[in-house]
């Protein structure tokens, strides 16, 4: 027999993330701007001042 709760909470729990992802305010906002890529130094190098 299939565990009825198992389903029922794996499918709740799945149902929320997806409920909280679409009300967010940000996900269809273009204005936002795009993050910029973290660029580390090379070993030896001084960082630029």
């Amino acid at each position: 027999m299939i565990d009825t709760f198992s389903l029922l909470l794996s499918h709740t729990l799945v149902f929320v993330a997806c409920w909280r992802l679409l009300s967010r305010r940000d996900l269809d906002d273009e204005r936002q701007e795009k993050p910029q890529p973290i660029v580390k130094p090379r070993k030896g190098t001084t960082p630029d001042a």
